[in-house]
């Protein structure tokens, strides 16, 4: 099933209980989901795009276009089967309260469930954690991101591909996250069916 909505800003119409936020952006029907923490963190108040406006996300968006996933970058970059997001898409000076994520977790979820990407791509220590409790059977205690990072974790009907913080990469991580997700979709990621010979007609019909 795809969505129908071709809006690429805040495609789901989310409005959080806050005056300044940034919604997800990009593919209503993506395969990949990248998942970042809040926009005091990976960036975007201004532009209204995750992981924007920030060295560490240009760093990020210049890997993903290098990996396929976007084709341009910037504060409105060109995404190519991709959706942006964060857990917490309200602006805040100072670092949410555990209540205030827990409170915002509906908005991500709901997006999340919208968009049913194939790929779950969390960024940073929180957003690993959170994925890998919630959409996953793995453990989340004691994260090695330089470990996990650009490594396949299968999930739930997802598959995980942790990224380290860009702003904490240092040697050949961004290379290596290229190199993973070109693997990546190389493969059949997407872990589908075609039951299409069960049903009449000639069309397919792909189920996970």
């Amino acid at each position: 099933m795809q969505n129908v909505t071709n809006r690429i800003r805040n495609p789901f119409g989310m409005e959080p209980p806050c005056e300044r936020y940034v919604p997800g952006y990009g593919d209503a029907n993506a395969h990949f989901h990248v998942i970042g923490d809040h926009p005091g963190i990976h960036g975007g108040i201004d532009s209204g795009v995750p992981f924007t406006e920030t060295a560490p996300s240009e760093a990020l968006q210049a890997a993903l276009v290098e990996a396929g996933l976007f084709k341009s970058a910037g504060d409105e970059p060109t995404v190519d089967r991709t959706f942006l997001s964060y857990l917490y898409m309200c602006f805040s000076e100072t670092e949410p309260t555990a209540a205030a994520y827990a409170d915002m977790e509906r908005f991500f979820d709901a997006e999340l469930r919208a968009i049913a990407a194939h790929v779950l791509l969390p960024v940073g220590v929180r957003a690993t954690e959170h994925v890998l409790s919630n959409y996953t059977a793995r453990s989340a205690d004691s994260l090695d991101m330089a470990q996990l990072h650009g490594q396949e974790i299968r999930g739930s009907g997802f598959l995980v591909v942790p990224i380290a913080d860009p702003a904490k990469w240092a040697n050949d991580e961004a290379d290596r996250l290229v190199d993973a997700l070109r693997t990546l979709q190389a493969t059949d990621y997407r872990r589908e069916s075609d039951l299409g010979r069960f049903i009449a007609g000639s069309e397919p019909y792909f189920v996970r």
